[in-house]
């Protein structure tokens, strides 16, 4: 797909429901006690993933329109076996092993190519110690009804992997307590406790008590920051754009990205900010500005992973040498995201290398030359080849364009509706 280049983002849109959120919704709720009504569900590739998941395990799930769901829960320990095809979804495979941990019966997960190839030792030695029996290569849970709950100290910061844990320890003994080395996401500790489980917060850890039961009744689902993002970035480096970008989720823990453009200098303004179901929400005006280079390290990295990629871009469109450390797990993802946002922006003109746990960028406040980028059938590398494309000299042939329905079906035409030529 050929994405040409635009004279500036202008107007008003919506981005679909948080995918975070939405898998949280589904999961959560099919633990749940009576009905769980999900409005706002941000409909793509891998949250249909998880709807088909449970309902595989024998969860009902009434579709009532696109954004909007009902999930029949079936309780804490009321999941029937089953072998459960993840699709690309990383998210349902680390939550759902953390569910089944607690599940009487075997289950295997599988997925696609990609998905197989991610590393899920690190969920299946905290289970393993709760007292399950999980192994890798496929990903078999073998359930307990006699879990323990233990003390976690995560080796790397990462949401799934502590979701899965406190997941987990709904049906187990005594307390389930997970340190993180860094904050990272944490819908799941805000739904759960929502739904009635007790949790117990601290600045670097997170405990979940035993539930008896769990009852969300509604869930409003904001709209994806991840989803915003593409289009924040290329208002930011398009002279002339002023994009605002309505209901958004505005969690702390997954906006790092806003702090760092506002550091490079971009022009964002946050208003009508409010919350929903413990999450923050609001609305977020972009106008163009003359970006400067940063630095991103470590302790940034888990508030704008998925980020990543996007700030590589707007580090080429700013002035000065950006670099990026600390950023390790962008190589286990969907894909190598090192290695394919750098090859890909290279291939662009961008002046771009990699480094073990990042990159460095030599920015020039002017567009990229364009050419071809392939996603590798990564949605994320996706959506930055189609930015590229927007805010280049020639446009951007983006290769394997169908990616960015894992998580975006519509982006192409909503880049496309705002983009002015």
């Amino acid at each position: 797909m050929k994405v040409e280049p635009a004279g500036a983002l202008v107007g008003h849109i919506a981005v679909p429901g948080d995918k975070s959120l939405s898998h949280r919704a589904v999961l959560i709720g099919a633990l749940c006690e009576g009905e769980t009504h999900v409005r706002g569900f941000g409909r793509s590739g891998d949250t249909q993933s998880t709807v088909d998941a449970v309902r595989t395990l024998g969860v009902p799930v009434d579709d009532v329109a696109e954004d909007e769901l009902v999930v029949h829960g079936v309780g804490l320990r009321g999941l029937k076996q089953a072998d459960v095809d993840c699709g690309n979804a990383g998210t349902l495979m680390r939550l759902l092993a953390g569910i089944l941990a607690g599940q009487r019966g075997r289950f295997t997960l599988t997925g696609d190519e990609s998905l197989s190839a991610r590393p899920m030792g690190r969920i299946a030695e905290p289970l393993n110690r709760m007292g399950a029996h999980v192994t890798t290569s496929p990903l078999v849970v073998e359930g307990s009804d006699t879990l323990k709950g233990i003390e976690y100290v995560l080796p790397v910061a990462s949401a799934q992997v502590k979701s899965a844990v406190l997941l987990a320890g709904l049906n187990a003994d005594s307390t389930t307590t997970v340190i993180e080395p860094a904050p990272t996401r944490d819908h799941t500790e805000l739904m759960l406790a929502a739904a009635g489980a007790r949790v117990r917060r601290r600045p670097s850890s997170v405990s979940v008590e035993p539930a008896s039961r769990l009852q969300l009744g509604e869930v409003e689902v904001p709209g994806d920051f991840s989803a915003a993002a593409p289009f924040i970035v290329a208002a930011t480096l398009l002279s002339g754009s002023d994009l605002t970008i309505h209901d958004i989720g505005l969690n702390p823990r997954r906006t790092g990205l806003l702090d760092v453009l506002e550091r490079m200098g971009a022009r964002l303004t946050v208003f009508n900010r409010r919350k929903a179901g413990g999450e923050w929400v609001g609305d977020i005006q972009v106008q163009s500005a003359e970006l400067v280079a940063t630095d991103v390290s470590g302790e940034e990295v888990p508030l704008l992973v998925d980020e990543l990629p996007l700030f590589a871009l707007a580090a080429a469109g700013a002035r000065g040498d950006t670099r990026l450390t600390g950023a390790a797990e962008l190589r286990v993802k969907e894909t190598d995201r090192i290695e394919s946002v750098t090859n890909g922006l290279r291939a662009l003109g961008v002046r771009i290398r990699a480094r073990d746990d990042g990159f460095e960028v030599r920015g020039v406040p002017a567009r990229p030359i364009g050419g071809r980028m392939s996603s590798e059938g990564d949605h994320r590398i996706a959506m930055v080849a189609a930015v590229a494309g927007v805010t280049s000299r020639e446009g951007v042939d983006v290769g394997d364009a169908d990616a960015v329905a894992i998580s975006f079906p519509g982006f192409f035409d909503l880049l496309d509706s705002v983009s002015r030529r």
